[in-house]
């Protein structure tokens, strides 16, 4: 079943026998959303044995699977699952848990915050955290990535007085971290309401939603949310009392997937979108060819700040960042296939081939493909090397790129991780069956161990392996987050009919003064053109200073 908007929907954990392109528990369906219990309660806790559920046993949860801990469930969940074979975990060392996200107690995290009132110091409740006692640990982390972020810092003083987004109501659905948090903050500097959700169920920094939550921001996420919790989250954001949403900002699409299937009423009253991710975008280009985009869209994820500072610089940082707190891997001589060359690819690439590893490409793109073997790599298919790779890396925005029979040629201790938005192109259903089992080896580290005793290392699941096993530099987020808040501006103060019904790349001009609010952390100095070169190259000098078919 195709969702909405024609495309997969990517947070599903379906059963391999229940093949399904739209979310498990997609908001508009009346299925009872599968649980996943005490594996993902908490990275901490010493876990002896967990259980896997398999398909044949789990027809109550429609074909999901899921998995039950020894520890004693309340009888509403109990009763909805079943014990079967394989899945076990190892207990933690100190080494092992969470770098950045921890501070409750391993009983407050048996508790799902959905169960639990909470309140900040104000006696303001409309929030859902894991632990709001937190705050302070995660005010102090906003603070640090404050002093990171000199263009979205520089954006809340010049704008803060004129407050351009008074009277926008925004519901958010990003990652929430402390780089987010900035974000946020800057938002309702600038005069905006806001409620948010993650759109990522491991990427959530819990202090710093409980810091949010203490200033007073309405934000729902905690790290390690079920399927069903993901869902619950984003619509306690677009459905609350007194609240009508004008402007959406997405990461991935959700939030405007749930609201323009559950709330298309409300839906038509938003004023634009500010999408990010390769997914999102895709899923909304898909919506306006079917005639079903009503609002205009801002297309972020494709702006040139976008595409070449978060997608090639951050990444390039990130990967490495990600597989040595996850794997404390040696990078030197390992070989490494790398599933597309766009510009997350690029990143990555150029970090592993500078630690002195082997790479390979796969491309389905000839000019991808070209650049790629310029650059010094080799372009294979994904069959010609998988038994002899190290390490596989996706990063192409698809579905389906690694499946069961690439995962089965795979040589043992072979590490399998995902840099692409979406958690589809690793298929990790396929691995989710009963001669297979799984062993938890530490925070987002799973063994996936075959019958003959060969295991892969499987990173966070699937997902997004640097916000789910690490952090972004927080300078390259400030870009982004800069690009993000003068996309929701300019939607939100734009003229009745300067745009349509339709998707919209981000205004040259906005680009350009994106970085050039990043400059002066460089003591970077411009030159200018004098009036004679100007109109030489038919140029305005303040710009902008390359047309829009320009490739940077």
């Amino acid at each position: 079943m195709a969702d909405v908007c024609g495309v997969p929907a990517y947070e599903t954990k379906s059963s391999p026998a229940v093949v399904s392109d739209s979310p498990i528990t997609d908001p508009g369906s009346s299925v009872k959303p599968s649980y996943w219990v005490s594996c993902q309660s908490s990275s901490r806790q010493r876990v002896t044995r967990l259980h896997f559920v398999s398909a044949a046993k789990s027809q109550s949860l429609d074909g999901t699977n899921a998995f039950l801990g020894q520890r004693k469930l309340d009888s509403k969940t109990s009763g909805a699952l079943k014990k079967s074979s394989r899945y076990r975990s190892r207990s933690l060392s100190a080494s092992s848990t969470d770098s950045y996200s921890s501070g409750s107690s391993s009983d407050e995290e048996h508790v799902s915050p959905r169960e639990r009132i909470q309140k900040n110091s104000l006696g303001f409740s409309d929030f859902c955290v894991r632990n709001i006692s937190q705050h302070a640990f995660g005010r102090r982390e906003i603070e640090i990535a404050e002093q990171e972020m000199p263009g979205i810092m520089a954006l809340r003083r010049r704008a803060g007085d004129d407050k351009p987004l008074k009277n926008a109501k925004i519901v958010g659905c990003t990652h929430i971290n402390a780089q987010t948090a900035v974000l946020i903050e800057t938002l309702a500097e600038l005069g905006a309401q806001v409620r948010w959700a993650a759109c990522n169920i491991y990427s959530t920094q819990n202090e710093v939603g409980a810091a949010l939550a203490e200033a007073g921001f309405s934000i729902f996420a905690w790290r390690g949310e079920t399927e069903e919790d993901f869902w619950w989250c984003i619509d306690k954001c677009v459905n609350a009392e007194n609240w009508q949403p004008n402007m959406i900002l997405d990461d991935g699409g959700d939030a405007t997937h749930l609201m323009l299937k559950k709330y298309p009423a409300m839906f038509k009253m938003i004023k634009g979108i500010v999408e990010e991710s390769v997914t999102g975008v895709h899923r909304l280009y898909q919506l306006s060819k079917a005639g079903k985009l009503s609002v205009p869209a801002m297309n972020v994820n494709d702006s040139v700040t976008k595409t070449k500072f978060d997608n090639l610089y951050s990444c390039r940082e990130s990967i490495i960042d990600s597989l040595k707190r996850s794997t404390d891997v040696m990078f030197g001589g390992k070989q490494v296939v790398l599933c597309g060359y766009g510009e997350v690819g690029k990143g990555c690439c150029q970090a592993l081939k500078g630690l002195g590893c082997v790479v390979y490409i796969t491309e389905i793109d000839p000019i991808c493909a070209l650049q790629a073997c310029m650059d010094g790599f080799r372009i294979v298919k994904l069959n010609e090397v998988i038994r002899n790779v190290d390490i596989v890396i996706t990063a192409t925005g698809n579905k389906n790129v690694v499946t069961r029979e690439h995962m089965d040629k795979m040589k043992n201790g072979c590490v399998v991780c995902n840099m692409g938005h979406s958690n589809t192109e690793i298929d990790v259903n396929s691995l989710r069956t009963p001669d297979l089992t799984w062993e938890k080896v530490r925070s987002q580290v799973d063994h996936v161990i075959w019958p003959d005793g060969r295991r892969i290392v499987l990173l966070a699941e699937g997902r997004l392996v640097n916000l789910s096993c690490s952090s972004l530099p927080s300078f390259v987020v400030s870009i982004t987050a800069a690009t993000q808040a003068l996309a929701l501006i300019e939607l939100f103060n734009a003229p009745h009919g300067r745009y349509k019904s339709d998707v919209y790349l981000l205004p040259k001009k906005m680009d350009e003064y994106v970085a050039s609010l990043h400059l002066p952390t460089f003591d970077a100095h411009l030159t200018e053109l004098t009036d004679e070169q100007a109109k030489y190259m038919g140029l305005n000098k303040a710009g902008p200073f390359k047309p829009n078919y320009y490739r940077y």
